[in-house]
């Protein structure tokens, strides 16, 4: 009997339209996420965007067949990653909508398993994705009175085997096109500056990984035309980090752009509703020949291997 557990975790997605409701609520309730010291304010607040948001979710969500395909993606990359450690037992967990933490923890109690390796699916430190998920798998653990070990690998952006596995993916993505003739633009998903100004590292994270890629894709002699970085998912009044992924496009004379999904490891529907068909819409409508968004790792047998390395094992 397995003795650790592999937990991968990230924010979730609706399994369904019903669904899209408690992802909005569970998402604007989470006190990482609106930052205000109030929880009634916080609760007011998050039952505005809900309630303001649910419909216009639900159909984008539709287009994509009525659900995210986050969750879909990870039970893949979760039964190789059993296939590949047949010691561990591997699980996952997400933030806002089902399969939530509760249920993991319960069956890692049953099976008497007294060591848990948390691996959030963030490559970038950030209170709004990894701080959430793990305090909430912690809390829930100690709620349920789980008193084993818990261990966490809180980011990876610099380990060298994700990098060459992103470095792949941009290749794929290339396919036969010139790159010397391509716009290679890093979208990393948008945070308010007022986070980043409380001391959140997300932003400082991501300009030193795109450096860091910058300088593997010199070394497989990958010339782009530019590499840029652009953010993506703003949503509210305040001040965001900039630029807009839709700023950067209309900044661009040269219109052939390949689009890199850097903040996510999953494909879920900031990837394939938002970059590839919202953004896609916009690129074509400002004369894009080529419009390309590369595919994040998802269950590729590398990001299998990478997580092999990163635990350890």
């Amino acid at each position: 009997m397995a003795q650790k557990a592999l937990v991968l975790l990230n924010m979730g997605g609706p399994n369904n339209l019903d669904e899209v409701k408690l992802f909005l609520s569970n998402m604007f309730n989470d006190k990482n996420i609106i930052t205000v010291k109030s929880a009634l304010l916080r609760r007011f607040i998050a039952l505005m965007i809900t309630t303001s948001r649910t419909k216009k979710a639900q159909a984008n969500y539709a287009k994509l067949g009525g659900k995210s395909p986050l969750v879909g993606y990870t039970e893949k990359l979760v039964e190789k990653l059993q296939h590949a450690l047949p010691s561990l037992h591997v699980n996952f967990a997400m933030r806002y909508t089902p399969p939530f933490c509760e249920g993991v923890i319960r069956e890692i109690q049953e099976k008497g398993i007294e060591e848990v390796i948390l691996l959030p699916l963030y490559p970038h430190y950030s209170t709004t994705t990894t701080k959430s998920s793990v305090e909430d798998f912690k809390d829930v653990a100690k709620a349920l009175g789980y008193t084993g070990k818990i261990s966490v690998i809180d980011r990876f952006y610099e380990d060298e085997n994700y990098n060459q596995l992103l470095v792949k993916k941009i290749k794929e993505a290339l396919g036969e096109n010139d790159p010397s003739q391509m716009e290679l633009i890093f979208s990393a998903h948008s945070l308010p500056q007022k986070i980043i100004a409380n001391g959140d590292p997300y932003e400082s994270e991501i300009t030193l990984h795109v450096k860091h890629i910058e300088k593997l894709l010199e070394a497989s002699n990958l010339h782009f035309k530019a590499i840029h970085l652009a953010y993506q998912s703003k949503l509210g009044p305040v001040k965001w980090l900039e630029p807009s992924l839709e700023t950067k496009l209309m900044s661009l004379n040269n219109k052939n752009a390949l689009i890199v999904p850097i903040s996510f490891t999953i494909d879920n529907s900031e990837t394939e509703f938002e970059l590839s068909m919202e953004y896609a819409e916009v690129a074509h409508k400002l004369g894009f020949e080529r419009y390309i968004v590369a595919k994040c790792p998802n269950d590729d047998e590398a990001f299998v291997a990478c997580i092999k390395h990163l635990i350890a094992y």
